[in-house]
């Protein structure tokens, strides 16, 4: 396998977890989104969205981070990272989506640079705008975590005692908040299920700062 990243990339952070945790060996290949390399007629070639992760398989691309890594679930299924009860997996790909769909897509980096260079929103503006809404969308995921516990008992992780899909998504997520300062104040379970996936071996491995591609 190949993975096609930017170390910064909150999705592909997601998969590169997934990997980990799933013992998959794969190829880095560092896309520089910064630098747009990820237009570049070559990437276009492989990604139609021209975003990051992909995922080369056999030779097949596959883009999309949560495609991508429902894929692994169903190619490599131990560990799982959804439960085995249906109601159960409905549960955690929610979760997971509201990271994924919700807070993500109006905070990425195309969004805040349309923001400064369409809009010539100020710096002060465009993290206001992140801090906003990543807040909003942490204060739901709290929400959720509390209505897991109330109905499933209290869990290490975001669902259980084993790392899931939604862990995968956490802990990308936390990383960009922190990056830019927001509130996570008050997020007692969501930060608690955070310091729980950060102290996996996997998501040590999969981090930023242990990518080939990483500025300090």
């Amino acid at each position: 396998m190949k993975l096609y990243s930017y170390f910064r990339s909150s999705a592909s952070y997601r998969v590169r977890i997934a990997l980990a945790l799933k013992g998959i060996a794969y190829e880095y290949l560092p896309i520089h989104l910064v630098k747009g390399e990820q237009r570049s007629e070559a990437f276009a070639a492989l990604s139609a969205d021209r975003l990051v992760p992909v995922l080369e398989v056999d030779g097949v691309p596959l883009a999309q981070s949560m495609a991508i890594i429902e894929y692994l679930e169903e190619t490599h299924p131990t560990p799982a990272l959804l439960p085995a009860e249906p109601l159960a997996r409905a549960q955690v790909r929610a979760l997971a989506q509201t990271i994924a769909c919700e807070i993500h897509p109006i905070n990425n980096l195309r969004v805040l640079r349309y923001l400064s260079q369409e809009l010539k929103v100020d710096d002060e503006a465009k993290n206001a705008w992140y801090r906003h809404w990543c807040r909003a969308g942490l204060e739901a995921v709290e929400r959720q975590l509390a209505q897991l516990r109330a109905a499933h008992g209290p869990a290490t992780y975001c669902f259980g005692e084993q790392p899931t899909l939604a862990d995968c998504c956490l802990v990308p997520q936390i990383f960009n908040a922190q990056r830019f300062g927001v509130d996570l104040s008050g997020l007692l379970l969501t930060m608690a299920a955070h310091a729980a996936g950060m102290a996996l071996p996997a998501v040590q491995q999969a981090q930023p700062s242990a990518c080939p591609d990483f500025e300090g």
